[in-house]
Order: structure tokens, then sequence, then C-alpha cells
């Protein structure tokens, strides 16, 4: 990070209240800085004082980040606005930001109002989607065993042709696994969000975006799919988090 000397104001997030508020969690920059909000009628802005910088996208400024949103999560239904977004003071904020687009981040509010997100991933133990690959498809068995002692030289285009037949096979049985993942998920949850899969192991990398109010229940389902496919599938459910991937407010000073 490289400071100025110009005082502006870092922003975390935004939120509906009329009345002015503080957080025990200090701002971005470890100087200390007081987190609190900036108003315009119902909307605020939650800030604290930063120099007019940019921040390194590292672990412990992503984490001070992400402590600001976790405390005031705990109180207020929140639009989580992009990492390293620096206003060049409250009335830019006040003015440029909740002013102008008032009406817009009231709707997006409404939209978000007692919801949060939770995220899901689903792997493939090592080894178990290719062995039940080859168990259950005769073919894939069949080609596989014959292959097997014969010189690579003078099999090279089977064992191309083995290698698309588990590829072909493997996208399927994760498009049909991921599927019957969600299906269980979706009547519980207000809206969903898949991202690309990350590894060859990963059916499922997705986030929900739910009530308080239906937490539980799924939990309570995730819980359910574990006890069921646990053996040869891992869940990784994180949660609960501000809705990143359901909003993420991105701010233009320049704009207007």
């Amino acid at each position: 990070m490289k400071p100025t000397d110009s005082a502006g104001q870092y922003l975390y997030c935004l939120l509906r209240s009329p009345t002015p508020r503080e957080f025990l969690t200090k701002g971005m920059g470890e100087r200390g800085d007081r987190v609190h909000t900036v108003h315009f009628r119902e909307m605020a802005a939650v800030v604290s004082d930063s120099p007019l910088a940019e921040y390194e996208s590292n672990r412990r400024h992503m984490l001070a980040h992400t402590a600001v949103l976790e405390e005031v999560m705990k109180s207020f239904s929140i639009l989580p606005v992009r990492f390293n977004t620096v206003g060049p003071d409250e009335a830019t904020v006040r003015e440029k930001l909740l002013r102008r687009r008032y009406g817009e981040l009231l709707g997006l509010l409404d939209e978000m109002a007692g919801k949060v997100e939770m995220g899901l991933k689903a792997l493939w133990y090592e080894g178990v989607a290719i062995q039940e690959i080859v168990e259950q498809n005769p073919d894939i068995r069949r080609l596989r065993d014959a292959l097997q002692g014969q010189p690579p030289e003078k099999t090279h285009f089977d064992r191309v042709r083995l290698g698309e037949m588990v590829e072909a096979a493997l996208y399927r049985k994760r498009n049909e696994e991921a599927e019957a993942i969600l299906a269980r998920l979706r009547p519980i949850v207000s809206q969903t969000r898949t991202n690309k899969e990350i590894t060859d192991r990963m059916i499922v990398n997705a986030a929900f975006l739910v009530t308080r109010e239906r937490e539980a229940d799924l939990d309570r389902a995730v819980q359910e799919l574990d006890r069921e496919m646990g053996k040869r599938v891992l869940f990784k459910y994180v949660g609960p988090a501000p809705p990143y991937n359901f909003v993420n407010v991105v701010v233009s000073w320049e704009e207007g």
C-alpha cells in the first residue's frame, strides 16, 4: 500500500439504518481507525478513515475487510462493497454513492433482507469416480483390460480413445451427481449460484442465498447428504457469509 497525504474513506458494505452506528472491529491498514457509518436518509455506508491508496490483495488485508463484514452482519442485512474501494471523503460517499444510487441500493437491500450466503463444495474422494466409472461401464472396462500389458507405442490410439471415454463418462457422472445434490437443496434456498469446478474431483461448487429462518433446514439437508454419500464424497460447507455471489457493489467516483 502506498499512502498519500489525503485521508479517504474505506468502504466495507452498505446497510439500511437512519441511526449512526460504530463497530468494535478496527479499520483497514492496522492504524486502529474507527469503523462507523455515513448516512443519507435510510441508507448507510460502513467506512473507516484510510489513506487514498490501493491495498494489496493479500491474506492480511482480506481478513481485515472480512472481519468488519462479519461483525456488521450480526446486526444487519448488508450489501458487500468490492474489496479495495476507497472514497475521497465522507461527502463524496454520501453524494456520489448513497444519494445518487439511493433507490437502486434500497431495492437490493430489500432483496437481501434477512438472508445470508452459505457455500458448499462437494468432492469425490481420490480414485472413487474413476473406479465407479470402470465398474459401471463394460466398454471402458473391456478396453482397459485389453490394454493392460500391451506396449504403449502399439496401442497409442486405443489409449487415447480410452481416455476420451473415461473423460466423457466422468463429465456425465459429475453432472448427474451435481444435479442430484442441488435438487435436494434448491427448495430450501432463495437463490443458487454455481461456480466452475476447481479440480477433476469436484462435483459441486455452489453458493446459496438462504433466509435466516431456513438456515437450520439447509444445515440439516447438507448433513443428510453427508450421511448418505460421505463414504465417497467429501462435503465442505461454510457460512454464514456476506452475499458475495449474489450482490457485490462496485463504485465509480467519476460517474455523473
